[in-house]
């Protein structure tokens, strides 16, 4: 898997997010399920050692032990069959230390476009467990999530920093609180009824109060399932242009590769709602133009703020606070993980040393060491103190030429005593 250190210097993280590029251009970065799984079966033959892909409607990321940044890019453009010039015009390159804060902030809802956005992290296990599945997910990136979930639960349990219930979602249902006059009585046509879909519909009853919500879904038996469940209904997706014409608000939370409703769908001089919570977006940006019609997308809603997102930022220092912390145990793994290496190599070493004679023939003035132990559990005794010894001294200043020589002296000064 290439040869170089698996550590934390070749972790990377590229990938590009809402803060440089509008959804448009995240669209065309976003990777597909049918995509995942071809960029995971390049990765022993591009010496990646461990590899997952984020792709959610605000970000496409690639975090990875590899080679280089440029193996990375590589692998987000072939896959999306975009050009590594535009990619780099939106993208951020991360590397180490600062590739690992960034997970630590996304998963902390630090770096969503509604801060404090708890959601992302159930994005993040489900391409953490997929990746696994397909034997991507090595010790590093293994326990580097286990730090930042924990992190995650710590600064939601600690802070105030996910209280409310705001997220892309909510934002459409805070939009249309404010917008749609007697909202409660208007009809709803949700289109869509996967996680995000199901939560909107969910908040549309709870804080809005509507009732006359129709479901529609690729997979109808999806649709009437949800639709049993919340005592709604739900029509087959043969009945879009007709439910589109009739319906007061419009809200598209569906995964199409284009858009799927468009200005010919809709009657001019009507007044609807439409709002595409898709990425890509699934209803055409002409739709807008259209007499009566008021059109919002993520990009649009992600901009909506409100008390709580104010009170929210309060809270950021105290995430911060939380992450230093506990990103500080994963570099101390890190750096154990690294003398663990030196330490059996210098374990080695001394075992070798132990069988091995001294020669002081004039002819032959180079050293081959011996030592004089009564026994061999003597001399695995005294290893193990030359080992703990050296440990000890790693963790306080890491100089691991200096430490493998004095470990040697100290082994060879027990055994000539």
């Amino acid at each position: 898997m290439g040869d170089y250190p698996k550590d934390l210097q070749h972790f990377f993280v590229v990938g590009l997010s809402y803060k440089k590029s509008d959804s448009a251009v995240r669209s065309r970065f976003a990777i597909s399920q049918e995509q995942y799984d071809w960029i995971l079966e390049q990765v022993n033959a591009r010496g990646i050692a461990e590899l997952f892909v984020l792709s959610t409607c605000n970000r496409t990321e690639l975090y990875a032990l590899a080679p280089d940044m440029e193996t990375l890019i590589s692998l987000i453009c072939e896959a999306t069959g975009q050009s590594e010039e535009e990619f780099n015009q939106f993208a951020y390159l991360y590397r180490a230390e600062t590739a690992v804060q960034h997970l630590f902030q996304v998963a902390a809802g630090l770096d969503s476009q509604i801060l404090g956005d708890y959601e992302i992290v159930g994005q993040i296990k489900i391409a953490i467990k997929y990746a696994k599945e397909k034997a991507a997910i090595g010790p590093f990136i293994e326990r580097l999530f286990n730090q930042v979930l924990a992190t995650s639960k710590l600064i939601k349990n600690q802070t105030a920093l996910s209280s409310g219930s705001v997220s892309v979602s909510f934002a459409a249902i805070q939009y249309l609180k404010d917008k749609v006059p007697g909202v409660a009585n208007k009809s709803v046509l949700l289109i869509g009824t996967g996680k995000i879909g199901r939560n909107t519909c969910k908040n549309l009853i709870d804080y809005l109060g509507c009732t006359n919500i129709t479901l529609m879904n690729r997979t109808h038996e999806k649709a009437e399932q949800l639709a049993k469940e919340l005592e709604l209904s739900a029509l087959p997706s043969s009945f879009l242009a007709q439910a589109v014409a009739e319906t007061d608000i419009i809200i598209v939370a569906s995964n199409a590769a284009e858009a799927i409703i468009r200005p010919e769908h809709l009657k001019p001089g009507t007044q609807q709602w439409i709002i595409d919570l898709s990425i890509p977006n699934n209803v055409a940006p002409e739709v807008s133009e259209v007499e009566g019609k008021e059109l919002l997308n993520v990009d649009q809603l992600s901009r909506m703020k409100d008390e709580t997102l104010l009170k929210r930022q309060a809270e950021v220092p105290k995430a911060l606070a939380l992450i230093a912390e506990q990103s500080g145990e994963f570099y101390d793994w890190c750096k154990m993980r690294k003398q663990l290496a030196v330490l059996g190599q210098v374990k080695l070493k001394l075992e070798e040393i132990h069988v091995n004679t001294m020669s002081t023939d004039p002819q032959h003035p180079q050293w081959v060491y011996t030592t004089t132990f009564a026994n061999t559990e003597e001399a695995a005794t005294r290893i193990q103190k030359v080992l703990n010894t050296m440990a000890a001294k790693m963790r306080v200043k890491n100089q691991r030429g200096c430490h493998y020589l004095e470990a040697i002296n100290d082994f060879m000064a027990f055994g000539a005593n």
